[in-house]
């Protein structure tokens, strides 16, 4: 018998999104929203603010419950309330603000969730979480605390900590729209490394040299709605939708 799951791992597809339905109380955040991201696939989110962006990303790893719909990740149905933590295991989330811990150092925010959810000793997380600050290049930070560190340290941090639960997707929800313009070059820097060793990522922003350079696929938003998918070189050079056309003039007059 072939289950969800095996039918998720065998066509390469490794979250899936059927005809999402959103609302805030009145209001319609999400509407009818399918897209498939296959496993490696690296997908770059953009459109006007109050698109159902970062909405969108949040009901992927059960942070936003959702109305109507399917959410299907790594063949794990969301539907299904007790899937919601398997799902977090293997999906990773950095965040616009850093959410790091103020009372712990930058190593102790990157061992608490694997010790605490994964089980792993203490001297294992630490190991790991070194090396990943290495990677982010912040590993000399490693013993002081996020207020110590700039904003983009902050976020490098972030970055770091999420891996360190060896996530399987990685969703980035306008990483460097709180960050001063000198410190958004670090942070993409560590971003675009991510994406050349295969990780699977999602990413909400602006940053459209960024989606030019990593992005397979620019989903464009606008009123809850995808409205526009494209390989970035035929979404930047010939968007077709007017809205996408319009939303390209105004951020690229801003660069």
């Amino acid at each position: 018998m072939t289950t969800n799951r095996d039918l998720a791992a065998t066509d390469g597809v490794f979250i899936e999104m059927r005809d999402l339905n959103k609302w805030f109380g009145v209001f319609h955040a999400l509407k009818d929203v399918s897209l498939t991201v296959g496993k490696g696939e690296k997908i770059v989110i953009c459109g006007p603010s109050g698109s159902g962006k970062s909405t969108l990303i949040r009901c992927i790893n059960g942070l936003e419950p959702f109305q109507k719909g399917r959410v299907l990740v790594d063949g794990i149905n969301l539907d299904d309330g007790k899937a919601v933590e398997a799902v977090r295991r293997e999906v990773g989330m950095v965040f616009q603000s850093f959410n790091l811990f103020p009372h712990m150092t930058v190593l102790e925010n990157c061992t608490l969730a694997p010790r605490r959810v994964r089980g792993i000793a203490q001297g294992e997380a630490e190991k790991t979480a070194r090396q990943l600050l290495e990677r982010v290049r912040i590993l000399e930070q490693a013993e002081k605390y996020p207020a110590q560190l700039s904003g983009g340290q902050q976020q490098r941090v972030a970055i770091a900590r999420a891996l360190c639960m060896e996530p399987k997707v990685m969703l980035f929800d306008e990483p460097t729209s709180a960050l001063d313009p000198e410190m958004v070059k670090e942070v993409l820097d560590t971003m675009i490394s991510l994406a050349r060793d295969g990780m699977t990522m999602i990413c909400v922003t602006h940053e459209m040299g960024f989606a030019r350079q990593v992005a397979d696929r620019v989903v464009f938003m606008a009123d809850g709605m995808v409205i526009e998918e494209a390989p970035p070189e035929t979404f930047f050079q010939s968007p077709q939708h007017p809205r996408a056309k319009a939303f390209l003039g105004e951020i690229l007059a801003h660069h």
